[in-house]
């Protein structure tokens, strides 16, 4: 396959400066794409992150997705039979290549859940799958140990890997199929999908070309897009320029400062929706011995002004929360509101033995989540009022996960939106004991732990009657806010910009991971 080079349109500052290139042929249509951060790795099994499963959707193809309505929607897999209450059969599409020119088939399947069952951020949500085999060439069977009802929900996540590709040793004599976190290694540096992209250049923190498959098995996909240039730009005010001047096609996130002056601007449009994704701080109980003492958490939690922060620094743009799940998940609890009460904090303080406060380390990214580092300064204020120094830091993306995966800070910012659409992921990730074996609590940063709650999950992810599961999941949810597991800050809503030619409202989603493969841009 030929690699096109397009010119990224003049540079906004410093940040753009580094992306520019001479052409060498024009591509026939060239989209110029500023997010806030670049995918932190090639290696999708790496992170379980929103920024690896967007690089997933484009250079990749999961079995199944999600569509408009929050429906299954065929990709990879054609058809699919629960044969039995623990088997699930999966008929796959014939005639896919994989960018190597690898013909895909059922092996490549089961090469890939394997591997995603030892992977650190992934082997949790994947621990319910007994087995996964190939039928023949194009059938595959899910087997789970007991009745399980988020088998597809499951099969979103699966995103087949070219097995001859990343089989054997690499020049180093590392095994090419290692995920090393933060690291170094063959898979996080060579890509091999299915999807309507290929990464044809990568500049770590300046840039990444994707070049369309012309392979695609997708024919009816209307994308008609050749080319990406995505440039990371983490500044908002730049990001948001580059897309006025016409330097960038297509910009996420939108900061809530501007969503009206890209509204009122004749040349962009704005596609906005409510989200899902919860951002939230965790109290580390093993690096601070107050935060093992409920009270102390109740009293952060009442001293944390979450409708101040949705409405002053998010503009509105966020809904305030008590609790995980968002409205319309299984586990939403009706009723449970933010605590705002600083007085009552300072009571919960003082009965705990800490009415003189104590000095904490807390830390955030600040080019991840809308307004991340404006939000920790936020709530770093908000705790002085009951006597708590705080010693905040925050870093880019790229080298916050480290420090997050080593838990460096006594409070630390995640946001996390449950891919499966399910507040059990929520919890299983976010909350529960921490086990480096199954994966469980795999961000759990604050090493909160309560086996009763984790058997309740276990349960109900068994629990095929609904309404007996929502049950059980908003017993959880009701239970980490008596027990202040973390401090729940909002939901954040959803904002993307483009050029008005680019578009966009077809292919974003709640889940945000934008399908750009059916992006299509039309003739000015």
């Amino acid at each position: 396959m030929t690699i096109k080079k397009t010119l990224l349109a003049s540079a906004v500052g410093a940040a753009m400066t580094a992306a520019a290139i001479v052409p060498a042929a024009q591509a026939e249509t060239s989209l110029s794409m500023a997010y806030d951060a670049d995918p932190v790795s090639l290696d999708i099994h790496e992170q379980l992150s929103g920024g690896i499963l967007q690089l997933s959707h484009m250079t990749f193809d999961p079995l199944v997705r999600w569509n408009k309505d929050l429906e299954f929607a065929p990709r990879l897999a054609t058809d699919w039979e629960q044969v039995d209450d623990t088997t699930l059969r999966m008929t796959l599409r014939q005639g896919v290549e994989f960018h190597s020119g690898n013909a895909f088939t059922a092996e490549d399947v089961v090469w890939t859940v394997e591997r995603l069952k030892r992977s650190p951020d992934f082997k949790a949500i994947f621990a319910p799958i007994a087995s996964v085999t190939a039928v023949d060439e194009h059938t595959v069977e899910f087997t789970t140990e007991k009745p399980y009802p988020l088998l597809l929900n499951l099969a979103t996540y699966i995103f087949p890997m070219d097995s001859q590709f990343y089989s054997g040793e690499d020049a180093d004599g590392d095994p090419k199929d290692e995920i090393v976190k933060n690291g170094n290694s063959y898979a996080s540096r060579h890509l091999s999908g299915t999807g309507p992209f290929e990464v044809t250049e990568r500049q770590q923190g300046v840039r990444v070309v994707f070049e369309r498959n012309d392979e695609y098995w997708d024919e009816d996909s209307p994308g008609n897009v050749d080319e990406i240039v995505m440039t990371p730009i983490s500044e908002n005010a730049t990001r948001v320029a580059a897309l006025l001047s016409g330097d960038v096609d297509f910009i996420a996130p939108v900061p809530p400062n501007d969503l009206e002056r890209i509204r009122n601007d004749d040349g962009t449009q704005l596609v906005t929706m409510s989200g899902t994704r919860i951002i939230l701080f965790h109290m580390n109980q093993e690096r601070v011995e107050a935060f093992q003492d409920p009270r102390v958490r109740q009293a952060f939690a009442y001293a944390i002004n979450q409708e101040g922060i949705a409405d002053r620094l998010m503009k509105g743009f966020a809904t305030p929360a008590a609790q995980m799940s968002p409205e319309g998940y299984a586990g939403h609890v009706d009723g449970l509101e933010p605590r705002y009460d600083v007085e009552r904090a300072k009571e919960l303080m003082a009965e705990a033995g800490y009415e003189d406060g104590f000095e904490i380390t807390m830390m955030a990214p600040n080019n991840r989540y809308v307004n991340d580092a404006k939000i920790a300064q936020a709530v770093a204020a908000m705790l002085a009022r009951i006597n708590v120094t705080v010693d905040l830091k925050t870093l880019p993306k790229a080298q916050y996960w480290g420090e997050y995966d080593d838990r460096v800070a006594d409070m630390m910012m995640i946001g996390w939106h449950a891919d499966t659409e399910d507040s059990a992921n929520l919890h299983e990730y976010l909350t529960a004991c921490p086990d480096a074996d199954t994966g469980a609590g795999q961000y759990n940063a604050g090493n909160y732990c309560n086996p009763e709650l984790d058997a309740l999950v276990a349960e109900a992810n068994l629990e095929v009657d609904l309404e007996a599961r929502a049950e059980m999941l908003q017993q959880v949810e009701q239970t980490l806010y008596d027990e202040a597991a973390f401090i729940p800050l909002h939901w954040q809503d959803l904002a993307w910009a483009s050029a008005t030619n680019v578009d966009i409202e077809p292919v974003v989603n709640v889940m945000n991971f934008p399908y750009l493969g059916d992006l299509v841009v039309e003739e000015e």
